[in-house]
């Protein structure tokens, strides 16, 4: 599995602006394969989509079984790396949130620095810690995606960011994931922590696109629960035709 991370781990680097790593986000084996034989290098699965898809809300709400089952069924889906991300941990000691992981089959994780429930900033602290601890049970084996909330919760101050983004970097993270952070901040946070940086890129137009994101400074771009929120939609329409018929 190292081996996988580390390819997955060089898709990252060494790109040129406008053309960052686009990962699609499945949430079931079917979308999965749909993703990866349209030529896509790896996948990042959201835990908004899958949480959505097995019928409950985001947050943490699924049961972690039936999350790492969800992602083991994707990972096995295809042939391409799977990046999972599971929101703050759920509450697992490292150990075992790096043996399921791999387990899963997963080459990589998405670690947000927010608390559940309630939905508060962790301190940079604990949360680097906690990183930390994932590096050493995981070796070079997982690319540890540190997802940065200040922005959701917030806190407008690039500054806040960048400083909890050092924090993690020096943890042992391999990139930083500012949700919601202004486009225009994202070459200052790359620059700053000197890790690529995952933007969020919206659907249907309503926002940079990823070559733009790739241009302002993000390296690897995703689309958390959007792309299955856009697939809803067509079932919608779906649902309207038959429902006049």
């Amino acid at each position: 599995m190292a081996g996988r991370a580390g390819e997955f781990r060089a898709l990252h680097h060494g790109r040129e602006a406008g053309y960052p790593l686009v990962l699609p986000g499945p949430w079931d084996a079917a979308s999965a394969r749909v993703f990866a034989d349209a030529g896509f290098a790896a996948l990042a699965t959201p835990s908004a989509g899958i949480a959505r898809a097995l019928g409950y809300g985001d947050g943490e709400a699924t049961p972690v079984a039936e999350m790492f089952a969800a992602i083991t069924r994707i990972t096995r889906a295809v042939d391409v790396p799977v990046t999972a991300d599971v929101e703050a941990g759920y509450g697992l000691p490292p150990r075992e949130l790096v043996e399921r992981l791999l387990e899963a089959g997963a080459v990589g994780c998405n670690l947000e620095d927010t608390v559940h429930p309630g939905r508060t900033l962790r301190d940079a602290a604990e949360q680097a810690e906690f990183l930390a601890e994932v590096r050493a049970e995981a070796g070079d084996g997982l690319f540890i995606n540190a997802r940065v909330d200040t922005f959701v919760r917030g806190v407008e101050d690039p500054g806040a960011a960048v400083e909890r983004g050092r924090l993690y970097a020096a943890a042992g993270a391999d990139g930083v994931y500012p949700i919601g952070a202004p486009p225009r901040h994202l070459g200052l946070l790359a620059q700053e922590t000197g890790l690529p940086v995952n933007a969020l890129a919206a659907t249907g137009g309503r926002g940079p696109g990823p070559a733009e994101l790739g241009r302002l400074g993000a390296s690897r771009i995703t689309f958390g629960g959007g792309l299955l929120e856009r697939t809803l939609r067509g079932v919608e329409e779906l649902a309207r035709e038959l429902g006049r018929g």
